[in-house]
């Protein structure tokens, strides 16, 4: 009886123990539902957000958007098509793609299965068949892939093409408005090289034109004395009265002077006329202006107009020879070396010193004009810039930006070269090449 009794107790532990194990694979089953549930609904928000944001995105877009599969059957659009058709778009998904678009002179169907992974066909004119009416539309296709690689089906977007039109009607005219902005910049760098050119033509022609203007008060004073004196002779005055006459007048000195003060009167229009010669030759546009011109005298001539109208005394070296003939257009390589002079002149405003060496010397059958100032020099930053229209390192109404980029390319026009770095002493360095005379610029 005792064996039988501890029997039933050992299958009695078994069981409760077995019954225990069960208890607790049914708590992990449990738990790892409860774990699977919370995944689950966190994986529904996250999808509903995607579809919400895919919903939303598809909703404002103004292009026509179709997908459809691989025969051609309407698997989704948006809701820029439903308002072409005027149809929700559960009614339009199966929908033949078709029934909705053709393409003039070419099936439909047979072009969307060309639509590849490699070849696309972009900007397809074909036609949509809206509820008011036909639509063209500029179409680009391309495949849809799914997870394993396979195209199943291809993606339609499409633009009315009137918008296109007026898209680009509005492109032409924000670039027509901003070709006119930039004429008007251009011209207003011009006016500001002409004011300068004036102001310096001003300067130069200030001093002849008031000798001239001394000179001729003085002639025309001797001009009432001689003319009173042979009223006199011609009225008979006696040998006495004339003398006395010559005398109070002093007639004999104003005779000696006659010759300096004709002289200096001729010698101030003579320096006139030179000046109008340069100025002519100067503000000359045409490209049969092209030709041999002293260089040197283009340099001095700029760099003396730049210091007439300066605020401040730079100290010029010239390391010029007498002469040096380069071949272009005097009148533009003037305004180059005048826009250079003037950087020059600009950079060197807050220099405790100021000097400017000027160079002219014959180099590889052309000319190499230098300038070479004692500025700050150049930063790293604006260096790639300075030829850049419109790029300035002046304060904002100081300068336009495009005195270097017109520099640069009339310089190019010339077949020639410029560049402006810094030296290694300190300051900026602007190098200046044209070919010499009989050099071909064509």
């Amino acid at each position: 009886m005792t064996n039988e009794h501890e029997v039933d107790n050992e299958q009695a532990i078994q069981a409760d123990v077995a019954w225990v194990d069960v208890i607790h694979k049914m708590d992990e089953a449990y738990a790892d539902l409860v774990r699977s549930q919370v995944e689950l609904e966190s994986k529904n928000v996250e999808l509903e957000e995607a579809q919400r944001y895919f919903d939303s995105v598809q909703s404002s877009m103004n292009d026509v958007l179709i997908v459809c599969d691989n025969h051609g059957k309407i698997d989704g659009v948006n809701r820029a098509l439903s308002e072409f058709t005027d149809e929700d778009s559960p009614s339009l998904l199966g929908t033949p793609v078709e029934e909705l678009i053709s393409c003039p002179g070419v099936p439909l169907l047979p072009l969307l299965k060309q639509v590849d992974s490699k070849h696309i066909e972009r900007d397809v004119d074909v036609v949509l068949h809206g509820s008011f009416g036909d639509v063209p539309l500029s179409v680009n296709c391309s495949p849809r892939i799914n997870h394993r690689g396979r195209k199943v089906g291809v993606v339609l977007v499409g633009r009315p093409v009137g918008e296109l039109q007026r898209a680009y009607k509005e492109l032409n005219e924000a670039h027509a408005e901003l070709q006119l902005a930039q004429q008007r910049l251009v011209q207003s760098e011009k006016m500001a090289s002409l004011g300068r050119l004036v102001a310096g033509v001003a300067h130069e022609l200030n001093n002849p034109i008031s000798f001239v203007y001394g000179n001729m008060h003085v002639l025309q004073r001797y001009t009432n004395k001689l003319r009173t004196y042979f009223d006199a002779v011609s009225e008979g005055a006696t040998r006495e009265d004339l003398r006395d006459m010559r005398s109070q007048m002093r007639l004999d000195k104003a005779i000696k002077d006659l010759d300096s003060l004709v002289e200096g009167t001729m010698e101030g229009a003579v320096r006139v006329k030179e000046i109008v010669d340069d100025l002519r030759q100067f503000s000359s546009t045409q490209a049969s202006a092209k030709a041999a011109f002293d260089i040197v005298h283009v340099i001095r001539t700029a760099a003396h107009w730049i210091v007439k109208e300066s605020k401040f005394s730079v100290d010029i070296t010239y390391q010029l020879p007498p002469k040096l003939d380069a071949w272009g257009h005097a009148g533009q390589i003037h305004q180059v070396v005048v826009n250079l002079v003037q950087n020059a002149f600009d950079a060197m405003a807050d220099s405790e010193i100021r000097s400017l060496i000027l160079s002219a010397e014959p180099c590889h059958q052309g000319v190499l004009v230098t300038l070479k100032d004692s500025g700050p020099g150049i930063s790293e930053t604006d260096a790639p810039n300075l030829f850049e229209p419109f790029f300035t390192t002046k304060p904002v109404g100081k300068g336009t930006g495009l005195g270097l980029s017109i520099s640069y390319g009339i310089i190019a026009e010339h077949h020639g070269e410029l560049s402006i770095i810094n030296h290694e002493q300190g300051g900026a360095l602007a190098r200046l090449w044209l070919p010499g005379p009989g050099e071909d610029d064509a």
